[in-house]
């Protein structure tokens, strides 16, 4: 029996920002959502990364929407996929909305940037409060980190009990404030300084997102991928859709061994 560590294998098929003028694949709509859904969990995606476009295609955040665009995945995939809906700020929203969406919509799992949720010593006492509450339904809570600096935060709010105590997983970004947000492998020794001792991931900006995400994975790591960060394959060319990207990694983590976690097991890095 391999003792090898699955990678949990995360799609982020949208983000924010992009359009169908970045390129006509990402998936704005309903409908476009659950085919990609669908499509990147086949190719081996454990966990899908949700953002809901408002009217105009902008960046939304609104407990309704993403409830109903759970409930589609969920309907056209089954619990095989995690949804893990975003927080994301992206210049129209604040920390109280933030929080008031996530625990609107009382998602299975949810990704909050350190930075955004708790943006001075102000706001602690509120994260604080916010996070046990997720922590009460047992939400699995993913928290973002641009830099080591924002590591050396988390840790201590972590022990002065600031952000919850219960198992929680960290996102590595690679590239976001980079000049043309370009990423490299060697970009995640920062945050390697001292041990890790709780499971992180890894995603990078850039046409070099596949060799940062494997980067993770050999050094304990998963990975996200998808048009949220990076739209190119590992060659250079465009990729066709995000499931391209999916396939594309799980094959490369293939080639060293390695296979796609499954959502029962990414949901056992929480316990």
């Amino acid at each position: 029996m391999s003792m090898v560590r699955p990678v949990a294998v995360t799609v982020a098929p949208n983000g924010s920002y992009k359009t169908k003028a970045d390129h006509p694949s990402v998936p704005l709509t309903l409908p476009e959502l659950v085919e990609c859904a669908v499509g990147c969990h086949e190719a081996g995606a454990g966990m899908f990364h949700l953002h809901v476009r408002d009217a105009s295609g902008g960046h939304l955040l609104d407990a309704e929407a993403y409830r109903a665009a759970s409930e589609a995945i969920r309907a056209a995939v089954g619990p095989g996929l995690i949804i893990q809906p975003t927080s994301e700020a992206a210049r129209r929203y604040g920390p109280q909305a933030q929080m008031h969406v996530v625990e609107g919509t009382q998602p299975e799992a949810v990704s909050l940037a350190l930075r955004e949720i708790v943006p001075d010593e102000d706001g602690v006492a509120a994260a604080a409060s916010f996070i046990g509450r997720l922590e009460a339904r047992e939400t699995m809570v993913q928290v973002i980190l641009y830099d080591a600096d924002d590591l050396a935060r988390y840790r201590a709010l972590r022990q002065r009990g600031a952000f919850g105590a219960r198992r929680q997983t960290l996102l590595f970004v690679l590239g976001r404030y980079t000049p043309g947000q370009r990423s490299s492998p060697r970009d995640i020794l920062p945050f390697m300084g001292e041990p890790i001792d709780q499971p992180f991931g890894l995603c990078a900006f850039g046409a070099a997102e596949q060799d940062c995400v494997l980067t993770s994975a050999l050094l304990g790591g998963d990975a996200r991928v998808g048009f949220e960060n990076n739209m190119f394959m590992p060659d250079g060319s465009l990729a066709p859709d995000n499931r391209a990207l999916v396939a594309g990694l799980v094959g490369a983590l293939a080639a060293l061994g390695r296979r796609p976690a499954t959502a029962d097991e990414i949901r056992g890095q929480y316990i």
